[in-house]
């Protein structure tokens, strides 16, 4: 266990403090932070039990564009920048903000006309603003089933910006996975840090360099095998794709210059042709694109965005400020986007409202905080929901030949189990959606399906625009995209757009009625042709109540009864399983 002892440290740490009340820490290391790096011993909390090793269940890293319950901000530096963050994210999720004062936190948000509505103080000691890097990390065991917090060893000399993940994780009630012990003690930061939420993690060499022999955090050595196996154990990483670092980006942080959109989108910084970090951006793009797939088995999609001068109209290479745009921070359905200049930053907003769309795009002024290299997605720290409900969906692409049908499939998945999934889609954006009943076709993976059919005709190149909604047994409800209606994804399709129906699926479970039940309870069930089923009453954890019918389904209709009064009252569900998948309804019983 790693102990915050040394007397040196504590008297080198104090100046730096010192020195910190007349100058902000920056986000990469002082002189005098370098010094202390020799006998610097990394602290622990020690106001609640860390866990030091892997979760024994799998593990699943979020992808920032997954449903939040809060972000975190530290009250250091930059209130102008923090505010605006603040006024923006509360109508999103819960922000918790860092402070060791929670009066005149709360007085100069006042002056600025943010209330506290949806705003959590927590007073707690730290050193720095840069909660991005210090951060601990949410993750998922089982993929949905509880959400817990993974704290890596910072790569910096503060002892209360390394600790604060203790206080987060105790507010929230959440266990905080530390990776604090060898082997598995790594120095990783979370500005070099990105999910897709599938098992694609993205770093720069940083994480290489800082966890290998001779290293100046005096963590055990390892190598990018060992780095690899500790970040699948930890976060669910694999791959964990790693880039040169940027000969000008002083920390070495890839959300200086990409960012992931989707599960198959590269946000990626353009500087003009042969200039500033350019051509090794380029670079590290094009090994990632030849070298690794999306989690579909698909080559990424890339969206440019120009990374800006700076006011003197200067780059990096030529002393100028590293300005970007890909620092932004997905915030539920708003993404927060820094901005320098108007005639700049028009167009970057414009990239993103193209990109995103039904989202909220919100610039914030980042003039003063990009002089110490970072900007919004440096001072914030997702944190996810604690009951995720999954939709992982590969939009459809552009169909240049005509089709007979569509077929859109989904993994949908909540720890309550899903009462119910739909299509929802329209070619005419001036037509109301229709909606379309997914069915579970695999029931081990949690795949659900929808086809649309079409009658092949004269050929007609037309957009086709969809978003799918789920419900949970326990009654919460989602889309993907989380925007809903407002942000559909959207194709080309060679068809016919008023030739567009649904497929009759060859099996189906009609409403059941009565429902509300209390005695006689009818089951209606439609086959299309003779095949084996088996239709049950469970209760909400999924254990069979009773077996209503197994053994051959007749072609056509037929009917199936229960004596609900049999039951005790409560929330039921009426499951039909033949081997083209599941159909379930809840059925409530007085």
């Amino acid at each position: 266990m790693r102990l915050c002892s040394t007397l040196i440290a504590l008297f080198v740490f104090g100046n730096i403090c010192l020195q910190a009340q007349e100058e902000v820490l920056p986000k990469g290391l002082t002189e005098a932070e370098k010094l202390l790096l020799k006998d610097y011993v990394f602290p622990v909390y020690e106001g609640r039990s860390n866990i030091y090793t892997a979760p024994e269940d799998p593990v699943r890293a979020m992808a920032e564009w997954e449903e939040l319950q809060a972000i975190v901000i530290t009250w250091a530096a930059y209130p102008i920048v923090l505010a605006e963050i603040v006024r923006h994210a509360k109508k999103e999720c819960r922000v918790i903000i860092l402070t060791n004062n929670t009066q005149t936190t709360r007085d100069y948000l006042a002056a600025r006309d943010i209330d506290d509505e949806n705003i959590t103080f927590l007073n707690a000691p730290y050193n720095t603003v840069w909660v991005r890097d210090y951060g601990a990390n949410a993750v998922y065991l089982n993929e949905v089933d509880s959400l817990i917090l993974v704290d890596w060893i910072y790569n910096r000399p503060r002892p209360n910006d390394d600790l604060s993940p203790g206080h987060v994780a105790e507010l929230l009630g959440l266990p905080l996975y530390v990776t604090g012990e060898a082997p598995s003690d790594l120095v990783n930061t979370g500005g070099n840090f990105m999910s897709d939420g599938l098992g694609n993690g993205f770093a720069s060499y940083l994480v290489m360099d800082e966890n290998k022999a001779g290293n100046t955090f005096g963590v055990s050595p390892k190598t990018e095998l060992v780095i690899d196996s500790i970040m699948q154990a930890f976060m669910g990483v694999n791959p964990y794709i790693k880039m040169p670092n940027l000969p000008f980006d002083g920390i070495h942080h890839i959300d200086m210059h990409m960012k992931l959109l989707n599960e198959e989108t590269l946000l990626m910084g353009e500087y003009p042709e042969g200039i500033s970090d350019g051509p090794q951006i380029e670079s590290n793009l094009q090994y990632v694109l030849n070298q690794f797939k999306s989690a579909f088995g698909t080559d990424f999609k890339v969206i440019r965005i120009p990374m800006p001068p700076d006011a003197n109209n200067r780059y990096p290479s030529g002393g100028g400020r590293y300005r970007t745009y890909t620092n932004s921070l997905i915030v539920n359905k708003t993404i927060l986007v820094p901005v320098y200049e108007e005639k700049y930053d028009s167009t970057a907003l414009r990239i993103y409202k193209e990109a995103m769309p039904g989202y909220t795009i919100e610039g914030i002024d980042c003039n003063d905080i990009i002089r110490a290299s970072g900007a919004i997605h440096c001072i914030t720290k997702e944190i996810g929901v604690a009951d995720p409900l999954l939709i992982i969906h590969q939009p459809l692409r552009d169909h240049t030949e005509e089709e007979s049908e569509l077929v859109f499939r989904a993994k949908i998945r909540h720890r309550s189990g899903i009462s119910s999934a739909f299509l929802h889609f329209r070619s005419d954006t001036s037509e109301a959606y229709i909606s379309s009943e997914m069915t579970l076709v695999d029931s081990e993976n949690h795949i659900y399906e929808v086809r649309l059919a079409t009658t092949l005709g004269k050929r007609n190149s037309a957009p086709f625009y969809y978003y799918i909604e789920a419900t949970a047994n326990n009654g919460k409800t989602i889309a993907r995209p989380l925007p809903g209606p407002q942000g559909p994804w959207k194709f080309e399709a060679a068809l016919q757009t008023s030739s567009i129906y649904t497929f009759v699926p060859d099996v189906k479970l009609d409403p059941v009625f009565p429902n509300p039940a209390s005695a006689i309870t009818c089951i209606p069930v439609y086959s299309d042709r003779n095949q084996n089923a088996n239709i049950r009453l469970t209760d909400m954890l999924g254990r069979t109540q009773q077996m209503i019918f197994n053994g051959n389904l007749p072609q056509g209709e037929s009917k199936y009864f229960i004596q609900a009064q049999d039951f005790a009252p409560g929330l039921y569900l009426i499951t039909l399983e033949t081997s083209e998948g599941t159909s379930t309804q809840k059925l409530l019983i007085r």
